[in-house]
């Protein structure tokens, strides 16, 4: 539980593949560069941040991670945190709460906590990091369309109508590099993977810049340069009373960070059909941030973007990911006064890219056509973030999730018929159990039993996992699923998906309570499956699945 996989994946590790991670380990590197200082700026800190972060707490969350892929640095959802604790802190109490951050994040994956944060409810996630997007979308207007202003507000509304103050004072050479930057972020990767579309938009936008002397901010004008070296590591002074005035800060950072790494590394699992181990990602999310804080980086943590992009390009060992950051600092070293040239609308462009990518609109809209309750704590917990704080959207987001969750639990005690059909199945030799029905071959058979939420969800998850052979049609009885949530909906589209790559037929059984068919149907997963293969009966279930194979024999033989 305890063992980073580096020491795992090194045991019959050949040449081939440390090429292949070589390859891969470069291009996130290059990818991670304009990112890690676009990052930075944006929480309100030096670029060099951004670097120092990216190299160091990169090469330890590879090094020492419970994840194969996972590739870790500063990324947006700190953003907004991140800006907050500056404005209200200082540097250095940003320093003193990342460091505690770590601390808390070792513990929790001391104590073995890595697996509850995938009880956090699906539609909070979303809403919080579709809030995080805005946010950070907002706060780039300035830079994006040049805008003539000394001081921005950090209120939303508030920033909204100093912009529109500011219309007038617009420089239109920001704005052309800014919207070319993202059209070619948006449009590179239809020309090739290989090369990001955010490093050529740098390359030609700062040679345009250099040549034509585009009278544009750059990151030299605004913050005087980028160092080409480390610095010295130096610890913060920390006292009772500063521990105290830090300790909420630390702690959103830290559940923060758990989220995004373990949401990264859960979704890595998916693309190379491998598991991770959650609390040995935690321990070292928790030494990252440590040692980040100890070389004045900022919070960080596994980042999806780039860990997708480890994978597409070969990368399947945490050497990969200690490459890139090895990358990164090569990169600093001989490299890293040029980037000083970088005009800040080519980052602000690049940041509009990412909260597009972030904003998970798609979800978004889609749980607000589900359940009231989920797409309750979605509005709450996306507004909250918007409007007052990352840190109580969070908490009020779990308190309702919390409510609403108990809520359907009291509604479903009381639903008495159910419990007569449990009861009948228990004293009349139980004629609805599975082991009554005579199953042909090349047919698994799960049943679902209560309601279908974020925790039962991921367990039908994992179990869904353990089929050793795989079969040509699965049953999911649903007869005892009287509820269903977002999470669950979400689960069932994963399972589906994984299913139909595999070449299984699936049929969803005994789906008869009309509150889970109607979310079914809105989510299309009804679609999804085939309207043939949602039955209301068991026995048609098997009929199904019986004609399914025939016709899989008859295809065979032909």
């Amino acid at each position: 539980m305890f063992t980073p996989k580096l020491l795992e994946t090194l045991k019959g590790y050949t040449r081939k593949q440390f090429v292949k991670d070589l390859l891969a380990g470069v291009i996130v590197g290059i990818v991670a560069l304009p990112l890690a200082i676009a990052f930075a700026i944006a929480s309100g800190v030096p670029p060099e941040r951004g670097l120092y972060t990216a190299v160091i707490a990169g090469f330890i969350i590879s090094a020492f991670g419970g994840s194969r892929v996972q590739i870790g640095g500063p990324t947006g959802a700190f953003i907004v945190i991140v800006y907050g604790i500056i404005q209200q802190y200082g540097l250095n109490g940003l320093i003193i709460a990342t460091l505690m951050a770590g601390v808390i994040l070792i513990i929790m994956g001391i104590a073995r906590l890595g697996s509850l944060i995938k009880f956090i409810p699906y539609s909070l996630i979303v809403g919080f990091t579709s809030g995080i997007a805005l946010v950070i979308f907002s706060s780039q207007m300035k830079d994006f369309f040049g805008l003539a202003i000394v001081n921005v507000p950090a209120g939303f509304i508030e920033k909204w109508i100093v912009y529109g103050h500011h219309i007038p004072s617009v420089n239109y050479y920001a704005l052309a590099v800014a919207a070319f930057t993202t059209g070619a972020v948006f449009l590179w990767p239809k020309v090739t993977h290989k090369i990001p579309g955010s490093l050529i938009a740098i390359i030609l936008t700062t040679l345009a810049t250099v040549i034509f002397h585009l009278p544009v901010d750059t990151i030299g004008s605004r913050f005087g340069g980028v160092p080409d070296s480390l610095p010295y590591p130096s610890l913060p002074h920390l006292d009772v009373g500063t521990i105290r005035l830090l300790i909420q800060p630390a702690f959103t950072i830290a559940l923060l960070g758990s989220i995004e790494s373990l949401l990264s590394a859960v979704v890595a699992d998916g693309m190379i059909g491998g598991k991770h181990k959650s609390n040995m990602e935690l321990i070292a999310q928790g030494a990252a941030n440590i040692f980040s804080s100890i070389f004045g980086g900022i919070p960080a943590t596994g980042a999806i973007a780039r860990t997708a992009t480890n994978i597409r390009n070969g990368g399947r060992t945490p050497v990969a990911g200690m490459i890139h950051a090895l990358t990164l600092l090569l990169i600093m070293l001989f490299v890293g006064k040029w980037a000083a040239l970088i005009p800040m609308a080519t980052l602000a462009g690049i940041l509009v890219v990412v909260t597009y990518n972030m904003s998970e609109w798609e979800n978004f809209v889609a749980i607000i056509k589900g359940p009231r309750g989920d797409a309750a704590v979605l509005v709450v917990t996306f507004l909250l973030t918007v409007m007052v704080d990352l840190t109580v959207a969070i908490e009020i987001g779990m308190i309702l999730s919390v409510f609403l969750f108990m809520r359907k639990m009291a509604l479903f005690s009381n639903v008495s018929i159910i419990t007569r059909q449990f009861d009948s199945d228990k004293t009349n030799g139980a004629p609805l159990a599975i082991s009554n029905f005579a199953i042909p071959e090349g047919v698994e058979v799960f049943e679902i039993t209560g309601p279908f939420f974020f925790g039962a969800a991921y367990k039908f998850k994992d179990a869904s996992k353990i089929i050793e052979n795989r079969p040509q049609v699965l049953i999911i009885r649903m007869r005892e699923v009287p509820v269903i949530d977002a999470t669950g909906i979400q689960v069932l589209k994963d399972v589906i998906r994984d299913m139909q790559h595999r070449g299984t037929k699936l049929i969803l059984s005994e789906v008869t309570t009309k509150e889970v068919y109607e979310e079914l149907r809105k989510a299309r997963l009804l679609f999804g499956v085939g309207k043939a293969n949602v039955v209301d009966t068991f026995i048609k279930a098997i009929a199904r699945s019986e004609t399914i194979l025939a016709d899989r024999r008859g295809k065979h033989i032909m």
